[in-house]
């Protein structure tokens, strides 16, 4: 099967995030690795226009809470609290 467009550049940001993880690993034991820090760099900014021309196409990419509230996840029952589980 064909793969959309839009699943395409989902599969494109998702390579994207995860070297730019994986460089951030890789410099947490070589802090002083130029090469690496520099390529961050060029991911992010290659991350963000990719993720900026998906937005203009298709909408936002990460769906928004509902409840933007900075303390919202106090309310909600805790794992041991009979209405959680």
């Amino acid at each position: 099967t064909q793969m959309s467009e839009e699943q395409a550049m989902r599969r494109r940001i998702a390579a994207m995030q995860f070297a730019m993880w994986e460089l951030h690993l890789f410099l947490d034991t070589h802090p002083n690795n130029c090469d690496a820090a520099k390529k961050l760099d060029d991911y992010k900014m290659r991350t963000e226009k990719l993720v900026k021309e998906f937005e203009e196409k298709f909408g936002p990419i990460n769906e928004t809470p509902q409840n933007t509230s900075r303390w919202a996840w106090i309310s909600d029952p805790w794992p041991w609290e009979k209405e959680g589980n």
